[in-house]
């Protein structure tokens, strides 16, 4: 019962976290020059993949505390509640290696040149505090979540093609706000040539699909590798 009055704290804990960050980030932030910049088609926050996962984020701490709740954690059970099946599937296929993703891509980065993704002229806009809850937090909780919580990965296939189709409709809207705005979200797609461009994608795509699979082995490592996919099919 300890166990599952803590874990149930520390989703309430995260959930607060990113509900007070996404507040912050829509309601109050303020960047006047890039409302100027986008004046011609502004999506807001929403130009951006850090926002996209941390909308993400906090619906998946969301759905914890509610599997805490009303679902279920154990891993003997033959049927596991919708939700909980729901959770693990969330959890393995898109939170932990966006996150990770987002918060790896950002770091190396900014360690590069932050003018490629967090210029100065953005700071007394942006607290560093808030930097962190957005590209820090991340990758703690989802690792937090990997250890205290187990879960039964989707078959490859299943998994793969969820993550795939997540980055590349994101992609998609990317191209679409530059096509109305004539901005790109990001500075550092300006400086690259169309074949480059091209490049970079292909280059993130496949870092994304390997942290799938390092999501994978950890889980394996840490709960093991005797649980079976959702969705693969029984040996005869």
């Amino acid at each position: 019962m300890a166990a599952s009055i803590m874990t149930t704290f520390t989703h309430s804990v995260i959930s607060g976290l990113y509900v007070f960050t996404v507040y912050y980030a829509f309601f109050v932030m303020h960047i006047p020059f890039m409302q100027e910049r986008f004046k011609k088609f502004d999506v807001g926050q929403l130009k951006y993949l850090t926002i996209w996962n941390l909308l993400i984020q906090t619906f998946f701490s969301v759905v914890c505390l509610l599997n805490d709740l009303i679902g279920s954690n154990k891993d003997d059970e033959k049927q596991k509640p919708w939700i909980r099946r729901f959770k693990d599937f969330l959890h393995a296929s898109i939170g932990f290696p966006l996150s990770m993703f987002v918060g790896v891509t950002f770091w190396a980065l900014m360690a590069v040149d932050r003018e490629l993704v967090l210029p100065k002229a953005l700071d007394p806009y942006f607290p560093g505090w808030l930097n962190h809850l957005m590209h820090t937090l991340i990758m703690f909780t989802t690792l937090l979540e990997m250890i205290i919580s187990s879960r039964q990965y989707p078959t490859r296939s299943q998994g793969i093609k969820a993550l795939v189709t997540f980055m590349l409709t994101y992609l998609c809207w990317m191209h679409y706000v530059y096509y109305r705005s004539g901005v790109w979200a990001y500075p550092v797609i300006e400086v690259l040539s169309w074949p480059l461009r091209i490049v970079f994608y292909a280059i993130l795509l496949l870092l994304v699909i390997g942290l799938y699979f390092v999501g994978e082995k950890l889980n394996g490592l840490i709960w093991g590798d005797n649980k079976k996919a959702i969705g693969a099919k029984k040996k005869k």
